[in-house]
């Protein structure tokens, strides 16, 4: 509720009218009681209450500027006696005035008062441009121009709908910053490209024609910003008969490498690099092949590889049998292997280069809601979507961190969020243009979306709840049981107004008598990159990468970064100081620094201080809940053992994960992470402190890692 005063409006800095908030006031002021550790609370209130006294006697009648406002405040400090808290507070101006500086470089206007790296990542791929390339819009009006455009679909249900009173809904949620779609979704609605969707899964069928075809369409899609899954289990093995020519088969690997080739090229004319998923059937014949072809440095640079492995391989893993390969042109066994030594070769593989990763193909089968619509054989490219030939699917995520009031959770504006932006994603199916027929017509007929969360770190340090242990592994549980349960209410009211997903009948739904849902799918754990950078927050379920980090914001300009809730604590605390801050920027964690507060410790817990048996668990806990599957990097120190990886892989089958992807620190000789202190030497240049890629939010610090 806003106080009344005799001042109703105020001039801002770029000559634009608005509303006066008083509450601004004391907020600035809070901010430099606590830089210099003063009392607040009371006084701070007080204070105010009296400046805006004194500003209505001075201003009385007119329209005060912003710095008019901010140099009253500084005198008023001074005259009572607050001259520490003053200086603090013209630091605060100084540095707000810095950062619009180098906001107004990006030639970027933004009322929103987001970050600088918000504000670059932005400015390079998602804000409209005009015919000669310069910044069209605000984040304020990209915001608006996507809630409008996806709130046009209300008018296919009802033609009397409110939309701008929806698309006004959809706008608070996002320029609150509490819910981010996928990042087509935020470059593409509201233009004439207008392709929403992140996700999508080609079939790749055995012959040269299909299999070029498929490069085609792949092409197709990353020009509009999304990503492509494939396996590559139909294509005849290597060394195979052509019947059409008489000549033998290249096998599977010698093509993945033409759809790389492609996506190299098509990714130079895009504002978004393309990312595609390879899959080879454990049981294909050449899938020794398939395992060590990232042996080779710079081999399929665009492509994460997984191997789906079935229920059967991990059973004769375990009791160390053989297994026959299968030619998938004549289903016939050709061969058989011991499928610990296959094994064995991929945790191997794993550990040296970061793939293989693990798909769980028949765990991901025995939740796939329309088998009587086909059997599910690839993901996306990040492993949390699992799709049929053709589908697509659109993602969006919560922001947790904003789900956090005084150290308590609110469901309630949790429930609110879910509840708006299942919607959201149900109406982007429809507004959304897709690059093939195909697509489009699966894609409705199932209605998959994949709603899911983000800035779990914060939010756990909020609470208190250190990363790494058993009442973090509770909270995602209970956090995300809620999340299933309020989806899917949301998705069957949807049904109820809307009809069911076409799909629908015959589904797992409908065998098992529940009520009809909207969208086949409605939950995904995704692994959310620059769309968490947007929204100020850790990256998708993936603990902090770093406390304090060096990001590189453009060519030749690095920025110190810290993460704001711990800044906010050492300052509260007093053991803020720039030296700390350097200093924890030469690992990038205080697991070690007795100059920080234990309890704090405990709780800033980074990517590199958790084991990775935790990693596993906390995936394991959101995929108990979770329609799709869960996208979340193990992170192995550089010092991990292949015995490790083995353990983590085990662990991730006997929790029921529907997969799991690993990085050990360093077995890339190009990351978007360094941490200079641990891998001067290896890279082959010494690095002081831990250095960050632009857009990398967390989670796997590889390239090809696209979101």
């Amino acid at each position: 509720m806003k106080v009344p005063t005799k001042i109703s409006q105020v001039r801002k800095r770029d000559g634009r009218v608005v509303e006066f908030e008083p509450q601004k006031i004391a907020n600035a002021t809070r901010k430099a009681f606590a830089a210099v550790k003063a009392p607040d609370g009371k006084v701070v209130d007080e204070l105010a209450k009296e400046i805006v006294a004194k500003l209505e006697e001075k201003y009385a009648g007119k329209v005060p500027g912003v710095e008019d406002i901010q140099d009253f405040v500084e005198e008023h400090l001074v005259k009572k006696g607050y001259s520490k808290v003053a200086k603090a507070y013209i630091l605060y101006r100084q540095r707000r005035a810095e950062i619009r500086e180098a906001k107004k470089f990006f030639g970027v206007e933004d009322e929103l008062k987001l970050p600088i790296n918000t504000i670059r990542v932005l400015e390079r791929r998602y804000l409209q441009r005009d015919d000669r390339g310069r910044i069209a819009e605000t984040p304020s009006m990209m915001f608006r121009r996507v809630a409008q455009a996806v709130a046009l679909a209300e008018l296919n249900y009802d033609q009397k709908a409110d939309v701008d009173s929806i698309a006004q809904e959809f706008y608070n949620l996002l320029s609150s910053l509490q819910f981010m779609p996928n990042s087509p979704t935020l470059m593409n609605a509201g233009t004439s490209l207008g392709q929403l969707s992140a996700c999508f899964v080609l079939p790749v069928e055995d012959s040269l024609a299909a299999i070029f075809e498929a490069v085609k369409y792949m092409a197709l899609i990353h020009q509009s910003g999304g990503g492509t899954g494939f396996s590559f289990s139909r294509i005849r093995p290597k060394g195979d008969m052509v019947r059409s020519t008489h000549g033998i088969a290249s096998g599977p690997v010698s093509f993945i490498r033409a759809f790389d080739t492609a996506t190299d090229i098509v990714k130079q004319g895009g504002r978004r690099r393309g990312a595609n998923m390879g899959i080879l059937r454990v049981d294909h014949p050449d899938i020794l092949e398939f395992i060590t072809a990232k042996s080779k440095e710079d081999f399929l640079l665009n492509f994460n590889l997984s191997v789906a492995v079935t229920d059967d391989f991990m059973k004769k893993v375990e009791t160390e049998e053989e297994y026959y390969l299968i030619n998938p042109r004549t289903k016939e066994p050709v061969k058989t292997l011991r499928a610990k030594d296959v094994f064995d070769l991929i945790v191997t593989m794993a550990w040296k280069t970061g793939d293989p990763g693990l798909i769980f193909i028949d765990e991901i089968n025995r939740h796939n809601p329309t088998p009587q619509v086909g059997e599910i054989e690839s993901t996306n490219p990040c492993g949390e979507q699992p799709l049929l030939p053709y589908e697509s699917c659109n993602l969006g995520s919560i922001n947790l961190s904003k789900m956090i009031d005084d150290g308590s959770f609110n469901w309630n504006r949790f429930g609110g969020a879910i509840k708006t932006a299942v919607r959201f994603l149900d109406d982007v199916i429809d507004v959304s243009k897709f690059p093939l027929f195909e697509i489009e017509q699966i894609t409705k007929a199932n209605r998959k979306i994949g709603l899911g969360v983000m800035g779990l770190a914060d939010a756990v340090v909020q609470l208190g709840i250190p990363y790494n242990s058993e009442e973090a592994i509770d909270l995602a549980e209970k956090i995300m049981k809620f999340f299933e349960e309020e989806s899917h209410k949301v998705s069957a009211e949807l049904a109820r107004q809307r009809g069911p997903f076409p799909n629908f009948k015959g589904s797992t739904y409908d065998r098992s008598g529940q009520p009809p849902l909207r969208n086949a799918t409605v939950t995904t754990i995704a692994p959310t990159g620059t769309i968490s950078i947007i929204a100020g927050c850790s990256s998708g379920i993936e603990p902090l990468f770093a406390i304090s980090f060096v990001r590189s914001v453009m060519e030749g300009t690095q920025l110190l970064e810290a993460n704001p809730l711990f800044e906010k604590i050492a300052r509260e605390r007093g053991f803020y100081s720039t030296e700390l801050m350097m200093n924890i920027a030469k690992t990038g964690s205080v697991k070690e620094m007795s100059e920080v507060p234990e309890d704090v410790r405990r709780i800033f817990t980074t990517a590199f201080d958790a084991a990775p048996e935790w990693h596993v668990r906390m995936q394991a806990a959101f995929q108990k809940h979770t329609d799709n599957s869960v996208s979340k990097t193990i992170n192995f120190a550089h010092d991990a053992t292949v015995e490790d990886v083995r353990k983590a892989y085990l662990l991730a089958y006997k929790l029921k994960c529907k997969g799991i992807t690993v990085y050990r620190y360093g077995s890339k000789k190009e990351q978007v992470l360094y941490i200079g202190a641990v891998m001067g030497k290896e890279i082959g240049e010494q690095l002081e402190y831990v250095s960050a890629d632009s857009e990398y939010a967390g989670g796997c610090p590889y390239p090809s890692c696209p979101y």
